[in-house]
């Protein structure tokens, strides 16, 4: 398991564990690290101004005092080019700090927040289940951190994981202490939900309370409900979050209206970040996050759902109790409910994005497990098996295609790639299910995991250069600083925004728009999509400008714009 799980969240992604392939993508992930660094650096030039660490020197009260000035400068208010950025709390932020303190500033440390959160949900469902559910607890570890989804979002600079990570564990947590009724499992619920609630806000809390509430609900224990209301837990909760929100609101008296009604309220009433997507899109999420262990966790989610009507109509139907041994237990429903809720939950908001059902993947992949363990000796039905197998063979297929599209951007490849692929695929299919034929349901999990060690190796070493040719602005940023080392300011004119906010990153510095700023009067450079550059003369208004490279991957034009004469 920690072989498998090393692999999946680290391989590839820092330069100990097979180099750091792919630069930062999409608009997220390089602004959230520029607001850690920018965090960073307020909070060391804090530090030596006060000439103190975070741990003083002694006891004397004015190194207590340079201490505490030296904690809290830089980690308090988010900044984004010297400005409050209030839309997320903390917690990621803190975290990066600390490894960007550690490793120095990079692409890959800026990851490596999710990659650990991730590693620790991993471990301590593995731990969770092999005490409480043995048979499936490995199964359902494997199939977590393997699926399509887990590992996008692990390797992601971004608050998601940080979100899901500690609500799965709380969730765990919590059920623990149902099914044991001691008392000191409600600390993972209390201690993780702060975590979540730091890293992405009131919809942790909130999200946890409904699925505990429904679940008593339809079991009808309230009283459970009344136990779960620790007093050192609550006391733990707030200490935990409410010092950062009430600081960072003492400071930004705009952070209520932008943090909570903009960026809570608002985003989940109205499209107002136009984010729209219809009322289906996060089943289509849920069926290619799941990959390639859909057909089986789909399979999974419904026996679980079976599961849960048969125990609920038992409990309604006394007399159908033989002695006190009911149908199923409550693990099951309480999986189906979490899985559920957040899909459900999410597919009315007004803005969807993927990640926010990230909660979902580990309850599934739990039930997943153990329907596996449960159909080792029963056997596995061949349409569940064949089904399997031909998700497996489709995600090979589609992967096995993707450099082809980024290198050559043709919806139908060569003849000779769509082959391979296709051929590939096939294996990949039939190795699985010969396999398990023959050694039984027990080598599901290591058999599918073959295609996908595989696939992992392929995309990022074999083609990890065009990835980030194709996606990540780093190698568009160090071109630039090989052309023009000089060039005091850039700037971008129609040009998407993940590439500015990338650039930015990588060059330390807010990246200019002309629509929004104007054009700069002095010596600067330029990025500019190549179909708009004949429109230069006009733009410039007689400016001279000299081109100084061409990036064609992007279609992206790079220019040198002299000051008006």
């Amino acid at each position: 398991m920690l072989i498998v799980s090393a692999y999946f969240l680290l391989f590839g992604l820092t330069p100990l564990t097979g180099g750091d392939r792919l630069g930062l993508v999409g608009a997220d992930e390089p602004r959230y690290a520029q607001i850690a660094r920018e965090m960073l650096a307020q909070h060391s030039a804090v530090c030596h101004s006060f000439h103190a660490r975070v741990w003083p020197h002694s006891p004397k009260p004015a190194d207590l005092h340079a201490s505490y000035e030296c904690f809290v400068g830089g980690t308090i208010t988010p900044i984004l080019y010297g400005k409050p950025w209030l839309e997320k709390p903390a917690l990621y932020y803190w975290r990066a700090m600390g490894f960007f303190k550690e490793f120095g500033i990079s692409d890959w440390s800026a990851r490596i927040p999710s990659a650990s959160a991730t590693a620790l949900m991993i471990i301590l469902a593995f731990l969770h289940l092999r005490r409480f559910r043995p048979g499936g607890h490995l199964d359902a570890a494997l199939i977590m951190v393997s699926s399509v989804a887990i590992v996008a979002f692990a390797r992601g600079a971004s608050t998601d994981m940080q979100l899901a990570a500690p609500f799965s564990i709380a969730m765990l947590g919590w059920y623990a202490w149902y099914e044991t009724g001691k008392k000191y499992w409600l600390f993972d619920l209390y201690f993780f939900v702060a975590a979540a609630t730091l890293a992405k806000g009131p919809v942790a809390p909130f999200m946890a309370l409904a699925i505990i509430l429904l679940f008593l609900g339809l079991r009808r224990e309230w009283s459970a409900l009344r136990r779960t209301i620790w007093i050192p837990g609550i006391i733990l909760y707030f200490l935990m979050v409410l010092p950062w929100f009430i600081a960072v609101q003492r400071r930004n008296p705009q952070f209520f209206r932008e943090f909570f009604l903009q960026h809570n309220i608002e985003r989940y009433t109205s499209d107002l970040y136009k984010h729209h997507q219809p009322a289906y899109y996060y089943l289509v999420v849920l069926i290619l996050g799941l990959m390639p262990w859909t057909a089986l966790a789909v399979r999974a989610l419904w026996d679980g759902f079976h599961i849960s009507i048969a125990e609920w109509k038992v409990r309604h139907k006394p007399q159908r109790y033989l002695g006190h041994i009911r149908p199923g237990d409550a693990f099951p429903e309480f999986l189906v409910l979490w899985a559920i809720f957040p899909v459900i939950f999410f597919s009315f908001s007004g803005s969807k994005l993927p990640g926010y059902i990230l909660p979902s993947i580990p309850p599934i992949a739990i039930l997943t497990g153990d329907y596996l363990f449960r159909t080792r000796r029963s056997g596995m039905p061949n349409w569940l098996l064949n089904t399997h197998a031909a998700m497996t063979g489709v995600l090979t297929f589609v992967l096995l295609l993707c450099p082809q599209y980024m290198r050559y951007e043709r919806i139908v490849p060569a003849p000779f790639a769509l082959v391979k692929a296709a051929v590939f695929a096939v294996l990949a299919a039939l190795l699985v299910i010969f396999v398990v034929r023959r050694k039984g349901v027990i080598h599901i999990r290591t058999i599918t995991l073959v295609p996908l060690v595989g696939l992992m190796y392929f995309l990022l070493v074999n083609n990890g250069r065009v990835l980030d040719q194709n996606y990540s602005a780093r190698p568009l940023a160090k071109q630039i600083a090989i052309t023009a080392p000089n060039a005091p300011v850039v700037a971008t004119y129609d040009v998407r925004r993940d590439m500015v906010y990338g650039l930015a990153f990588y060059r330390n510095q807010e990246v200019l728009s002309y629509a929004t700023d104007g054009i700069p009067t002095g010596t600067h450079v330029l990025v500019i999509p190549t179909r708009e550059a004949p429109q230069l003369d006009q733009i410039l208004q007689g400016r001279l400008y000299q081109q100084l490279f061409l990036d064609e991957t992007k279609g992206l034009s790079v220019y040198q714009v002299y000051p008006r004469s």
